[in-house]
Parts: structure tokens; C-alpha cells; sequence
């Protein structure tokens, strides 16, 4: 591993995995274990959103590790790693804040854009949330990674990310390399009902753990093409989400562009459109679920994944910050300072 470049990634500990995380990260997480020294990150100091269900955090933390497990994610190969069992992450977050100008922050789309739906529920934006963007390029930068995976709403953070390690390198020395961002297959993935993106608090998700009737019910109340009364009407294909799903997930492609062609005829209805997706999903999560079940069985390997990843990850982040004291010569009580 010593001679592989390095990738952090992480996921917000909101609840169990969705579609949505497994084509917009697991899915390309997967391939890059073999290929990186990867570190994939829990971060659970960027929940602040969840002030009043903290219970719901702690289990979700759970429940992220057991998805990972699950879709095959191996933990001897890569490092699984809770955000907070890691101290380094809020250390370096801090001296990063002295280099982050207020406007930049303020002008994030993609914080702009989490902020609004916050407020939207009748919420307070925490200072904590306002700031978790300097977290993340703490995240990103502590483990001095190369490239990070994010889904397409996530590229404002890398951006942000690159210029704080440019300041700090320009300002105290090379400590960082600016990291890449790499974007998913899928880069976003509409919610069942066809707005917007997949999300656990909208109630859109069709999760990797969801049983085979579950997602088979899920599927058949899926938003399709609002313009279509009848089976023999023509329909569009373009924008509609049960389609955009069989493209993400269906991998017999002459059975998707048949039943395109045949959609756009009038020569197909939503319910046979709608089967065979849900028999192409449960194809996939079936493993999932099976794997995801053994690991709930064995709650010590789970544990022993995340203890081993923290261990690893802690290594590596003092080291870092042993650089960091250095280039700011902050190690006041040294003898030969």
C-alpha cells in the first residue's frame, strides 16, 4: 500500500445506504480499493443537521459499516474509519479555518443549496454545518490524499479543498498535494418520485438493505411519464426516472432499448416496464442483502473492521500533523525551539 496514491471519501451517517450512494460512489469505491490506499470515512462530525436524533447517528454509523460490508468493500484492503475517533480531523480543520475567507464559504453552491433545505423544514442552521466544509478539506487533506470521489453536487468542496492546501503550501510549505475529484458513473440520481435526488428525509430512496417485496413495491409507485394516460399512448423515455433507473441498473441493455423503443410506440405499459425493473434490481441487492445479513449476524467482524481502519487512519493523520506543527512551528514547548 506504501506505494499507492491515496483516496479519502466519506459518507454523512444519516441513515442505511440508498441506491443513490451505490451508483454515485460504492459502485466506483469498489474498483478504486484495488488500485488506491483508500480511506473511507464516516464522518460523523458533519451531522450537526441531526442535533435532536443523535440516536439516529449512532445507528446509522452502524448501519454505514454494514452497508460497506455488504456491497464488498473489504476492509484489509482499504482503512473504514469513523470521522471522530480520529481528533486530527477537528485539529486541522481548526488551523484550515485561519486560511478560509468568509465570502468563499458564504459563496458555496452546494452549502447554499443544504442550508436552503434546512431552513425549508422549519429548522436552525447550525454554526457546526454553516463550517463543515472546512471539515471535509480537513478530511481530504489529513491523510494527504490524491484523489477523492464525490457525487456531482460535491465538486464545489474539492475546489474549496485544492485552494486551502495551495494557501498553506504557498504560505508555510509543501505539506499537501491538491487533491482530484472523480465523479460517479451516475453522477445523480433521481428520487422514485422523480424529484430531485435520492434522499433518505424526502422519502424517495429505494435502500440497499430494502427486501425483495419492499423494493418490488417501491417500483410499482414509481413516478414514470405524467403525459401518458393509456398503455398505447405514446411515451417519453427522456427524464423518466423509471427508465433513468434502468439505465444506472438494468445491465441486459437489449431488453432497456427494447422496452425504449417499444415505450415510445405505445407498444409497452408501465407495469411490464416496471417488473422487469424490479426484477433487475433485486438481482443486484440480493447479495447485498445476504452478505449485509451474515455481517449483522457477526457484529464483531463489523467491529474489528472499524477498530482496524481507526488505527490506521490515526497513524497516518499524526503524521500529518507532525508536518503541520512543523511548517507552522507551532511545537512552542520543545526543547530546542
Amino acid at each position: 500500500m506504501a506505494d499507492k496514491k491515496r483516496i479519502l471519501t466519506g459518507i454523512r451517517p444519516t441513515g442505511a445506504l440508498h441506491l443513490g450512494h451505490y451508483a454515485g460512489a460504492l459502485e466506483n469505491w469498489l474498483r478504486l480499493q484495488h488500485e488506491y490506499e483508500c480511506y473511507f470515512l464516516i464522518a460523523d462530525y458533519q451531522v450537526s443537521d441531526y442535533a435532536d436524533d443523535f440516536e439516529r447517528v449512532r445507528q446509522a454509523v452502524w448501519d454505514v459499516a454494514l452497508d460497506w460490508l455488504a456491497v464488498g468493500l473489504d476492509p484489509q484492503a482499504s482503512h473504514f474509519v469513523i470521522e471522530s475517533q480520529v481528533p486530527e480531523n477537528a485539529e486541522l480543520a481548526t488551523w484550515l479555518s485561519w486560511l478560509l475567507p468568509l465570502g468563499m464559504l458564504q459563496r458555496n453552491p452546494t452549502l447554499k443549496a443544504e442550508m436552503a433545505e434546512i431552513e425549508a423544514g422549519h429548522k436552525s442552521v447550525p454554526v457546526a454545518f454553516f463550517t463543515y466544509p472546512v471539515l471535509q478539506a480537513a478530511n481530504i487533506l489529513l491523510p494527504r490524499a490524491h484523489l477523492v470521489p464525490v457525487g456531482e453536487d460535491q465538486s464545489p468542496h474539492i475546489e474549496m479543498t485544492r485552494e486551502l492546501a495551495r494557501r498553506f503550501n504557498r504560505q508555510f510549505g509543501d505539506v499537501f498535494p491538491e487533491p482530484e475529484g472523480l465523479v460517479g458513473r451516475v453522477p445523480r440520481l433521481v428520487g422514485t418520485d422523480g424529484q430531485a435526488k435520492m434522499s433518505k428525509s424526502i422519502g424517495n430512496t429505494i435502500e440497499l438493505k430494502d427486501a425483495e417485496d419492499v423494493v418490488n413495491e417501491k417500483v410499482r409507485r414509481m413516478y414514470t411519464d405524467p403525459t401518458r394516460l393509456r398503455a398505447t399512448d405514446p411515451g417519453h423515455v427522456e427524464g423518466n426516472p423509471v427508465f433513468m433507473f434502468h439505465d444506472a441498473f438494468n445491465p441486459d441493455k437489449d431488453e432497456v432499448e427494447d422496452l425504449k423503443e417499444r415505450y415510445r410506440a405505445g407498444r409497452v405499459g408501465d407495469v411490464e416496464v416496471k417488473q422487469k425493473l424490479a426484477k433487475a434490481l433485486n438481482d443486484l441487492l440480493g447479495p447485498i442483502r445476504e452478505r449485509r445479513a451474515h455481517f449483522e449476524a457477526h457484529p464483531g467482524l463489523v467491529r474489528d473492521a472499524l477498530e482496524k481502519g481507526c488505527r490506521e487512519a490515526k497513524a497516518i493523520a499524526q503524521e500529518t500533523m507532525a508536518m503541520v506543527r512543523d511548517a507552522l512551528q507551532i511545537d512552542y514547548l520543545r526543547s530546542d525551539s
